[in-house]
């Protein structure tokens, strides 16, 4: 099968998306003075945006592919919950697996940008990562069983901020034994994704993770003691600027970048993913869909914050 025809294979694929939702608020000005107050420049804020984070983003991706997402995941009684799942809905995606917890805030990530040269000054987060309550654990278990059979893979997407617990991640895996399971570390339950199809890391990861610095003479062999440990189908390792690597049935394969113009990398590892997902969906191998997921993110580089790629822009890059 050629990567053209995968693509054209990616519209009306469901993924089941589960993992930690995120909203990303921007506030774009210019920076003309340094403040008398402190050594620090003042930023006249020009204009405000809102997108999807985390978990969301996925979802995004998946959706600005042609596929048909639904998202499971938690946000806070709050306006930026209320705001998220508002941008979903008047996208036409389904919001039915957002859960609500009132004891936390939506996580919520705040970015100053410059933009004239494009520059991020600082990031102000707003979140709590203790575990969410048994309870709430027990209702997306539920949801997710009812839901799980009619989509056609299961991807998680961690950031370590308490929807997705030990307990939760083994459930969901041993019921849907049978699936396109895909999944994207974090450091707490890194280890807690066995038997997976595609298992995407990236270097701080696994190196914190392995408890190793990976070079040249030594990434393969942590990557297959790692894809041994796991039981996964294989590992895809992301490596910013030099690209990634796929391990396999004891073979490594090294997928060049695809870019050098690199803006923002802001939701770049949520496109491989989502990419990756919906190609394995659509019966890619994985040397092919990690490198049609390797194709979009040197797309999604190219742009600034954390902006879906389309079809159309994905199908050109195959050609």
């Amino acid at each position: 099968m050629n990567l053209e025809k995968i693509v054209q294979q990616f519209t009306n694929k469901r993924i089941l998306v589960i993992g930690d939702i995120m909203l990303d608020r921007y506030l774009w000005g210019n920076v003309n003075r340094i403040s008398p107050e402190a050594p620090v420049p003042i930023m006249e804020v020009t204009r405000e945006s809102r997108s999807l984070g985390g978990a969301a983003n996925v979802m995004q991706n998946i959706y600005s592919l042609k596929g048909i997402p639904l998202l499971v995941g938690i946000v806070g009684a709050d306006a930026q919950g209320n705001k998220l799942k508002e941008i979903l809905e008047n996208e036409g995606m389904d919001t039915s697996g957002i859960f609500v917890d009132s004891t936390r805030p939506t996580t919520t990530k705040t970015r100053l940008i410059v933009e004239k040269p494009h520059q991020q000054l600082i990031r102000i987060d707003r979140e709590v990562k203790t575990p969410i309550s048994s309870h709430l654990q027990d209702k997306i278990l539920k949801f997710v069983k009812s839901k799980g059979e009619k989509f056609d893979a299961i991807l998680f997407e961690d950031y370590d901020k308490g929807m997705l617990s030990n307990w939760l991640i083994s459930r969901i895996t041993n019921t849907f034994k049978d699936k396109i399971i895909t999944a994207d570390p974090k450091f707490d339950n890194f280890f807690e994704y066995e038997n997976v199809t595609l298992f995407k890391p990236n270097k701080k990861e696994i190196e914190r993770a392995m408890g190793v610095k990976l070079n040249i003479k030594n990434v393969n062999s942590v990557i297959r003691k790692l894809r041994k440990k796991l039981n996964c189908k294989f590992i895809l390792l992301t490596l910013g600027e030099e690209g990634m690597i796929l391990s396999l049935s004891r073979k490594e394969h090294i997928i060049p970048t695809q870019t050098r113009e690199v803006y923002d990398a802001t939701g770049a590892g949520d496109t491989v993913i989502a990419t990756a997902t919906m190609a394995l969906s659509a019966g890619a191998s994985s040397k092919e869909a990690a490198t049609i997921a390797n194709l979009a993110a040197g797309i999604e580089v190219k742009k600034i914050g954390a902006v879906p790629v389309t079809y159309d822009e994905l199908l050109s890059a195959v050609k």
